[in-house]
């Protein structure tokens, strides 16, 4: 029995299974259902390390294990790119970690100026907008915006494509019929679940026995915390899973 990849192929290699091994969504939301323990990943991150060093290799610092909390939930503000941690001076006194848009720089050029931000700064932000909830809880009953068609640049090429043949007159050309597949595909890898009740009330539910934040909670911001959008000067956006943003600065 073969087993396919993403690509739709019975090809695997060592990249590709890393990827997984190292992949938290394993770990389940208020959403999709857990797969694995978190013990039981953590081993897995753990032993990966040792069997690293037994082979002398240097763990990327930048790698998906070391980003858990905040990886994949920061976007750019300006050009709609993913932030990826970096490490500065790794294994020194003076080693620091910040957060870059991953366009902030290409070919050794800055093509994105949107902020820098830390994890300190991403925490206290995020200890005082859950506050902000907390002590108006009122707030997770405003109903968010209608959610506008996907607009990722690859939807946006796919669509135009489409348009083009079907303006051309080629309606039975193969490449339309894969292209209007491809831009489903497109579209569902984007479309947002209607799921606002169920999703407001888990969040309800999570700060329902909750007082006033003194610390950052890990387990708080994974359960109700979808995006969270950087800007250039200096402001933030929070969106939680049911669909609610909130503003903040840093």
């Amino acid at each position: 029995m073969e087993f396919l990849n993403a690509n739709n192929k019975p090809s695997w290699n060592h990249g590709s299974i890393g990827r997984i091994l190292e992949n938290t969504k394993y770990l389940g939301d208020d959403l999709y259902p857990q797969m694995i323990e978190k013990e039981q990943f953590e081993q897995v991150q753990n032993r990966r390390k040792e069997r690293c060093q037994t082979l002398g290799r240097t763990a990327q610092p930048n790698s998906m294990v070391n980003q858990y909390t905040f990886s994949g939930k920061l976007r750019c503000g300006e050009c709609g790119e993913l932030y990826r941690k970096y490490v500065e001076h790794s294994g020194k006194t003076s080693e620091r970690t910040n957060w870059k848009c991953k366009k902030y720089i290409y070919k050794n050029r800055v093509q994105c100026r949107c902020g820098v931000i830390t994890d300190e700064q991403i925490k206290e932000a995020f200890i005082s907008t859950a506050n902000h909830i907390i002590f108006k809880r009122y707030l997770l009953d405003r109903k968010p915006k209608v959610a506008s068609p996907p607009s990722t640049p690859e939807f946006k090429k796919l669509d135009q494509r489409v348009k083009d043949l079907e303006s051309d007159g080629q309606y039975s050309s193969k490449e339309l019929s894969d292209l209007i597949f491809k831009r489903a595909i497109a579209y569902y890898n984007t479309a947002e679940i209607k799921d606002y009740e169920h999703t407001t009330e888990k969040i309800k539910q999570v700060f329902s026995l909750r007082e006033q934040l003194k610390e950052f909670d890990d387990d708080l911001f994974l359960k109700v915390v979808k995006q969270l959008t950087v800007y250039a000067d200096r402001r933030l956006t929070f969106e939680f899973i049911n669909g609610l943003t909130i503003d903040g600065t840093y």
